[in-house]
């Protein structure tokens, strides 16, 4: 519980940090748009690949997989969810909520906070967990936003970073060779950024909305969702199969993440609703800042009775 609380405390005061620098004129919107850029195409790469090359056992490696499956069973669970959540809200706000619910922020916010609890071994199991929801993301989300060709998505998914991460990764495992050893720190160290960059870039986030703006109820009904209601029936499914703890939590963790900042990102581009996409994030991630220590706490007590 103690190293719940720290790392909890950790990451709130580099979300404050990120809030005070934006606020100090230190990063503007390009600043954050280049360091998002960075940790989505470096930090978080590095990061994962650092992750697999640990010594791997058969039964991390098989937890892996009951991860990927839960993963699988997320994405879903979420798809169904679409069919009837937002069947009452106006269209261009709706494809909104249907990208917002169908990912999330595991691939940015996720790895910080798994990365303070488990370390590499949650970063592991977190970059497994991210695969299906990269692809839906890629192949059944975009289209809400554009007419991208099946070519063109499966194209920008394949050559995604962390995507070649992974792939990289699962080589190394498999496929015996030994990097030189200034190469491994070097990725190691830059990998260890993922654990600070993306909550200073979600405090110059929050940064940039007002709080009186936030006040809406597709908001806080998307969040209730995202939030609270998709995590506990992974928590309740996942509990009833002998499965380890570690992955069970850092599934549970990972399906608790807030709206991801791409869904913004996204919005802006194409034009669909962007201030309404904004507020999602930035609602989704203030209440996280509740939420997420309230499930780590129940998983760290959960843990214990077992």
């Amino acid at each position: 519980m103690i190293i719940i609380l720290s790392v909890q405390l950790t990451l709130l005061i580099t979300i404050a940090l990120g809030y005070g620098i934006t606020k100090g004129g230190m990063m503007s919107p390009k600043t954050r748009a280049d360091l998002t850029s960075i940790v989505l195409n470096v930090l978080l790469p590095c990061s994962i690949f650092s992750a697999y090359q640990r010594g791997l056992t058969p039964e991390i490696l098989r937890w892996g997989l009951v991860v990927f499956l839960a993963a699988v069973g997320m994405q879903v669970l979420t798809f169904l969810l679409n069919k009837f959540l937002y069947n009452w809200i106006p269209p261009g706000r709706r494809l909104v909520l249907k990208y917002a619910t169908m990912t999330n922020n595991a691939s940015f916010m996720g790895f910080s906070v798994l990365g303070g609890i488990f370390g590499e071994i949650g970063i592991l199991y977190g970059s497994i967990f991210i695969i299906p929801m990269r692809i839906m993301s890629w192949t059944s989300g975009l289209p809400l936003f554009t007419d991208l060709e099946a070519r063109e998505r499966v194209v920008s998914l394949v050559t995604n970073p962390c995507m070649v991460a992974v792939i990289l990764g699962i080589g190394y495992v498999f496929v015996p060779f030994e990097l030189p050893a200034f190469l491994t720190e070097t990725i190691a160290v830059v990998g260890y950024c993922v654990r600070v960059m993306p909550m200073l870039i979600v405090g110059s986030i929050l940064h940039g909305v007002k709080p009186k703006e936030v006040l809406d109820i597709h908001c806080f009904y998307y969040s209730f969702f995202r939030l609270i209601a998709i995590p506990a029936i992974m928590f309740g499914v996942l509990t009833l199969l002998d499965i380890d703890p570690i992955a069970i939590s850092v599934t549970v963790l990972m399906a608790g993440m807030p709206s991801a900042v791409l869904t913004a990102t996204l919005a802006e581009k194409y034009g669909k609703e962007p201030e309404f996409a904004s507020k999602i994030v930035f609602v989704s991630i203030m209440l996280s800042i509740v939420t997420l220590p309230l499930i780590a706490y129940g998983l760290a007590w959960w843990g214990h009775q077992l």
